[in-house]
């Protein structure tokens, strides 16, 4: 395997680097890496953050240039992912617009429906968010119960999504809803756009267990959607999400990049913080179990870099990102939980009064999602289990 990467691939490398260096908040490289704890002031500072990317064109990457994109390839998105791990940038508000709805738009969607609303997903204009999971309908998305019924020429939307990111920003959400009942479970389901400021629209907020409101309940009661806001063909739902669940091929590069350099301030925490007087790193056991985690992390970065030579080679993803996702979540909980006991009973304190920046104490708590978000550890065992190992399927009942 040949790990350089071509003089072209280093010239984008180093210009989204410079421009990092000059664009990034005030003090951001420094280590003043604080996004406002205020959910208002947090907000305007992620979509501010937007405005900037996109100005740059550095808000979507991957998009044709006529769109104000890049065309980056394949390798360059990589590239784009490990430089922004690198320097820890700031989260993107609109980042189900960014990576997943606009992409989708600009492969199956209409020409009204790319002119009216791609131009706004890039520069922040308008947010979106993602109405999928169900109550009774998360990693079985296929068994959902959100209807949309035919009037005239409107569509009239009734049903609950559950842990829908953003919906309290959002200005749009691309729903997944029942139209037809009469198939299989996976037949009869379509896309719609959403407008999530609609009578009949109902946002109510998930608090996670580190108190961010990220997660939200959404309740639709006679909201309605028109002919010209179903995504794709009709009844053909089922397909549209999978397009769109594609352009997540490369979500999972940020995460492997960042648990690189976690594990290398993991090193950094344990030269700081003491025992007995001596710096943990001088402990063996401590040191032992760094040198685990980097290795771990390495074979993870390495196995990764195989899938997406495959990748590239097929020309698009395979099952084997089931087993990136798998590796990364179940690795990124187990670097945060060692960065738990390396503070020892100081890990319960909580932002002035944390011994180390609490950032360990918020990002620990947030990582019991990483195995159930963008698809269960169980889910992804499946995947890899049947597709990659050509095991059996699970038996249908």
């Amino acid at each position: 395997m040949d790990f350089t990467f071509s003089p072209k691939e280093e010239a984008f490398r180093s210009e989204l680097s410079s421009w990092l260096q000059e664009n990034l908040p005030d003090g951001w490289l420094e280590g003043k890496q604080t996004v406002p704890a205020d959910a208002k002031e947090q907000a305007k500072f992620m979509k501010d953050w937007q405005k900037t990317l996109s100005k740059g064109k550095w808000a979507g990457v991957s998009w044709p240039q006529e769109y104000g994109g890049r065309g980056a390839s394949l390798i360059e998105e990589v590239i784009y992912e490990q430089e922004m791990a690198r320097v820890k940038a700031p989260p993107q508000l609109n980042i189900v617009g960014t990576a997943m709805v606009g992409p989708t738009l600009l492969q199956i969607g209409t020409e009204e429906q790319k002119e009216k609303y791609v131009p706004k997903i890039l520069n922040g204009e308008e947010i979106w968010c993602q109405g999928y999971s169900e109550p009774n309908s998360g990693s079985d998305l296929a068994s959902l119960q959100t209807k949309a019924v035919k009037q005239g020429d409107k569509w009239i939307i009734n049903g609950q999504k559950i842990w829908t990111s953003f919906a309290h920003l959002a200005d749009r959400c691309f729903l997944l809803a029942r139209t037809d009942n009469t198939g299989k479970k996976h037949e009869g389901i379509t896309a719609f756009i959403v407008d999530m400021h609609q009578p009949g629209v109902e946002v109510r907020p998930i608090r996670s267990i580190n108190d961010w409101h990220h997660f939200n309940e959404v309740y639709f009661t006679d909201a309605v959607a028109y002919e010209a806001d179903i995504v794709g063909e009709l009844h053909k739902g089922w397909q549209v999400s999978l397009t769109l669940l594609s352009h997540e091929r490369v979500g999972v590069a940020r995460k492997i990049f960042s648990l690189q350099y976690q594990v290398e301030e993991l090193a950094q925490m344990a030269k700081t913080l003491t025992r007995n007087g001596q710096p943990l790193i001088e402990n063996p056991l401590v040191l032992q179990n760094l040198v685990k985690l980097r290795s771990k992390t390495r074979a993870l970065l390495l196995n990764f870099y195989r899938h997406l030579t495959n990748t590239i080679r097929k020309g698009h993803p395979g099952p084997e990102g089931s087993m990136d996702k798998i590796v990364s979540s179940e690795l990124g909980q187990e670097i945060l939980a060692y960065a738990m006991t390396l503070q020892g009973s100081t890990n319960i304190l909580w932002k002035e009064d944390a011994p180390i920046h609490d950032s360990w104490q918020n990002e620990y708590l947030r990582s019991m999602a990483y195995t159930i978000e963008g698809g269960t550890s169980e889910i992804n065992r499946n995947v890899v289990g049947e597709r990659l190992m050509g095991l059996p399927k699970d038996i249908k009942f």
